[in-house]
């Protein structure tokens, strides 16, 4: 071991021996590594007693409150609006199940072309049986809903009729499905009420024919010198795995769905990345280790959860903490109610009574010995 990381904490320390032995670095190139990783140590350091969580909320949210309410990002010709600024970083910190305007950036493989670029988007485009039909009539005397279909459309799309059929077959339940010259009819097994069979009409509009579900625009751009797809709408468990698509580098800003394909790892990556380059793209200069912070503690236990009163803060062990938060009478009801003790070991319940805080000096006590006279 290289006598400069010495003095790094034990884990460090062996992280660095697995990495050379593996990397099988000369020594050189050792000297030149563990110059970086003592820069990046000490860069990460910081002092006993130090407010962390109020520095990096302080760092966060005063340079928020200079961006702007609603921004849109317009990604390619097709106008793709995909929400920026404000509302963007409330949707990263709250950690909502789905953000306002999913999107995907799908980067494809080096020797994929403008036209397989085109076919790869027409796949990943959902495609329900509105955007292909002429009409949907409901037809009483035979309680049947009939659709007849646009061949222009369906060629557009590179749908034939069979895949209608099947697809109709799959998605509706306790109907009967029946091919025709110009189209379909859709017609219930049971005797239904007119009211039922405008539910059927609207239900078999909407129901997904080929495309991923969820995608409803994709956009083909060129960007130094590869074909790379943006959509609106996300589907990222399915889009790594087609055909053409380069899964290392294809993103979704959905942190949920990163979470659950590729691991709570990667989701504490995504929401650092996303926003630190929402708060950048604003031009603010934040420090990522704020964000880093923060990204760690909202996904510490292995789940995403957000920064609020179901989330961080409404986990906090001290009653008083919860209480000042939100929910003040709920907290402190249910804490009498089961004896739950506060022990006073964090800032913001040391406040409220007025205590010193453990925090900078107030961590230590301070001893003084009497010098023992000669």
């Amino acid at each position: 071991m290289i006598e400069e990381l010495k003095d790094l904490p034990p884990k460090i320390q062996e992280d660095c021996k697995e990495a050379f032995k593996q990397f099988k670095l000369t020594e050189s190139q050792k000297k030149k590594a563990t110059a970086k990783i003592l820069e990046r140590y000490n860069k990460s350091r910081f002092e006993a007693g130090e407010a962390m969580g109020i520095i990096a909320a302080q760092s966060i949210s005063e340079p928020a409150t200079q961006m702007t309410m609603r921004t849109y990002h317009v990604a390619g010709a097709a106008q793709i609006e995909v929400t920026l600024g404000l509302p963007r970083l409330v949707e990263i910190f709250d950690a909502r199940r789905i953000p306002k305007t999913p999107t995907m950036n799908v980067y494809l493989k080096k020797n994929v072309g403008k036209e397989r670029a085109k076919d790869i988007a027409a796949e990943i485009r959902e495609v329900k049986l509105i955007n292909i039909a002429a009409s949907a009539n409901i037809n009483l005397l035979n309680s049947q809903v009939e659709v007849v279909m646009d061949d222009k459309s369906m060629k557009e799309n590179g749908i034939r009729l069979s895949m209608v059929v099947t697809a109709l077959k799959d998605g509706l339940k306790a109907v009967e499905i029946k091919q025709r010259s110009d189209g379909v009819t859709i017609k219930p097994k049971a005797d239904v009420t007119v009211k039922e069979l405008q539910k059927l009409r609207s239900k078999s509009l909407d129901a997904h024919i080929s495309g991923l579900k969820g995608v409803s625009q994709t956009v083909v751009s060129q960007k130094d010198g590869e074909w790379i797809i943006t959509t609106l709408g996300s589907n990222f468990a399915k889009v790594v795995l087609m055909d053409g698509v380069d899964p290392d580098r294809t993103t979704t800003n959905n942190i949920h769905e990163i979470a659950k394909v590729l691991g709570i790892e990667a989701a504490r990556m995504a929401i650092i990345k996303e926003a630190h380059s929402t708060v950048r793209n604003q031009g603010l200069d934040v420090d990522i280790r704020h964000i880093m912070l923060v990204s760690d503690i909202m996904t510490v236990d292995g789940e995403i959860r957000a920064i609020g009163r179901y989330g961080i803060s409404g986990m906090k062990g001290s009653v008083l903490a919860r209480a000042n938060f939100e929910e003040t009478i709920k907290h402190l009801t249910k804490a009498s109610v089961t004896n739950e003790v506060d022990r006073l070991e964090s800032i913001v319940e040391n406040v409220m009574i007025n205590q010193v805080v453990p925090a900078g000096t107030g961590m230590f006590d301070l001893v003084f010995r009497q010098p023992k006279k000669k």
